[in-house]
């Protein structure tokens, strides 16, 4: 029996993705982790295509996200390629620092105590 080599089609390259890097995904994860245990949020998704990478935050599973954390690197040199959106497509804060990006959320974790 013998084993070659596969063949790559021709022309055809390995698509590139954009992906979240470990430190940005610990801050995501850390943010959602309290939302979480404030009894907020109950799931997520991340989705890595070839423009952008998204973190999806969900209330409940079935539903539509109720915020999408997005890293767009091509906005890097205009807006920032950070960007937290809302259920209805607002851009809530958009910068070029993720952790002052998800300030927005934080915010909404903060509640008077009764």
């Amino acid at each position: 029996m013998n084993m070659q080599t596969p063949t790559p089609f021709p022309g055809r390259r390995a698509e590139e993705q954009v992906a979240f890097q470990r430190p940005e995904l610990s801050l995501i994860l850390g943010l959602y982790g309290r939302f979480v245990a404030a009894g907020e949020w109950r799931d997520y998704g991340i989705s890595h295509l070839r423009d952008v990478a998204i973190f999806s935050i969900f209330r409940r599973t079935a539903e539509q996200p109720i915020y999408r954390v997005e890293k767009r690197p091509k906005l890097r040199a205009k807006q920032g390629m950070y960007a937290v959106i809302s259920i209805d497509g607002q851009v809530l804060k958009r910068g070029h620092d993720l952790r002052t990006v998800l300030r927005v959320l934080e915010r909404k974790l903060i509640r008077a105590v009764e």
